[in-house]
């Protein structure tokens, strides 16, 4: 691994490498959100458009979610043996090329297809990004560069109802994947011209494939089981992938170079804050997609002013995200992650009461409680995760918390596919399924807000046991 005196990291060439792994990692953390939050909004223009049910509608941000699920921890674990700079660079070039094709969609499963795609290089880029900014910088500055980061996030789902809803409304949702291409392209020009070094933590040792394709196949088989769970086919599918995960744990166990290293789990505060993150990311994911649904489709409301109303909660995270990560680099009181997951609670069972025709204050209400609970929670619990990581493991195991993200995102977008073809059927949203509409909706935010009461007692369980990293 290519290391940098501590001394130096905030000069001459290697304050220059810290800078600009820091811009890079911005900017991927950024980008991604910014498409998935302008995708939701996109949503309805593209059911008109190209004439999608519900099902496929709802697959074509579930694809994206799914292929960095299911791909962001072999991608990490590949990082850590062969380099995570070269795995970095390929996400941005993945990424940038699917999001070119994505404006020459003429239906909605070639727009799965490319979503998909997308997603691969997001997984590309989410599984090195946070490994390179604790490969680079040291321990005293890792709550303030994660806080920067989760800023970024959130700055990227800010904008995206924002600017991607402007362009949405003016050029059409084609333009929301176009406006990716020339940011990609400069960020692959800084790597080219400017990034200098390479950072690995395993190299030499073998990439497990065999696993890797059972870890794809048994995740993706689980996800598209739980969204299809009504059929007959959803429920023989998620049964086989229960199976493979069974294949893959015991695959793991006795593997002597797994892709997930069971050993990274072995303290308590890294799993319990893994699932923690797991439960309020599922609690908190589809929220973006029922509201833009509900505030089109049922309101009556504009792209964009869908999309102010909408920025509520990201831009309340990227706002208090730099100020906690400063503060978790002193201290992390897991109280405070525990009020957070509690607040997320209380807001999502505001949005539990809507209603046809219900004042956009309390929507709004329920979007900056969701917001300032994220904040409390999700920067200690992320630092949490990464303090009992080794060096050799930088790669594996932040791509294992950005995997508790997406798998948290596929799964929460899987429930409510569920709840709405369970209560709807698949079928385009209309006047005459109004009613139904606002059941499921309800009964999603329900739900979602038992998962962020989970994700509080989790954390409460952490704290009294009063784990040491």
């Amino acid at each position: 691994m290519t290391s940098i005196p501590k001394e130096n990291l905030l000069s001459g060439k290697y304050g220059s490498v810290k800078r600009c792994a820091l811009v890079l990692v911005v900017i991927g953390s950024f980008l991604i959100p910014f498409m998935g939050s302008s995708l939701s909004l996109a949503l309805p223009l593209i059911q008109n458009e190209l004439s999608v049910s519900i099902l496929i509608l709802g697959w074509i941000p579930t694809a994206f979610t799914l292929a960095n699920a299911a791909l962001v921890i072999p991608f990490g674990r590949l990082a850590d043996i062969y380099g995570r700079k070269k795995v970095f660079t390929a996400g941005f070039l993945v990424y940038t090329l699917a999001s070119f094709l994505a404006i020459f969609s003429i239906s909605g499963i070639i727009l799965v297809f490319i979503s998909f795609l997308q997603g691969v290089g997001c997984a590309m880029i989410f599984a090195t990004g946070i490994a390179l900014l604790i490969s680079i910088f040291p321990l005293e500055k890792r709550g303030q560069v994660l806080g920067i980061n989760l800023a970024a996030v959130y700055l990227g789902l800010f904008m995206g109802p924002l600017l991607g809803g402007f362009l949405t409304q003016i050029c059409g949702w084609k333009s929301i994947f176009f406006i990716n291409v020339p940011i990609g392209l400069f960020s692959l020009a800084l790597i080219i011209t400017r990034f200098k070094g390479e950072w690995k933590g395993s190299s030499g040792e073998k990439f497990d494939i065999t696993g890797s394709i059972i870890y794809f196949l048994f995740l993706s088989a689980l996800m598209y089981g739980v969204s299809a769970f009504n059929d007959l086919l959803g429920k023989i599918i998620l049964l086989t992938g229960l199976f493979g995960f069974f294949i893959f744990f015991k695959l793991v166990k006795y593997s002597n170079n797994p892709i997930i290293p069971l050993g990274i789990f072995k303290n308590k505060l890294t799993s319990f804050s893994g699932l923690a993150l797991l439960l309020v990311t599922v609690a908190t994911s589809a929220m973006w997609t029922l509201l833009s649904l509900y505030l089109q489709d049922l309101r009556g409301l504009d792209t964009l002013t869908t999309a102010l109303i909408l920025a509520v909660q990201p831009l309340a995270v990227a706002i208090l995200s730099p100020l906690i990560g400063r503060w978790t680099d002193k201290k992390v009181n897991q109280g405070v992650i525990i009020i957070g997951a509690l607040v997320c609670a209380t807001g999502l069972s505001l949005l539990a009461l809507l209603g046809g025709d219900t004042h956009l204050i309390i929507i709004v209400t329920g979007l900056l409680l969701v917001g300032v609970g994220l904040a409390l929670f999700s920067v200690p619990t992320n630092q949490n995760f990464l303090r009992s990581l080794s060096t050799r493991y930088y790669g594996v195991g932040s791509a294992t918390l950005s995997t508790m993200v997406f798998i948290g995102q596929t799964m929460s977008m899987g429930i409510f596919l569920l709840i709405l073809t369970g209560v709807m059927g698949n079928v385009e949203i209309g006047p005459s399924n109004y009613s139904l509409f606002l059941e499921g909706l309800r009964l999603s935010f329900s739900l979602f807000a038992l998962f962020s009461v989970g994700g509080a007692l989790i954390s409460y369980i952490v704290r009294n046991k009063k784990t040491n990293v």
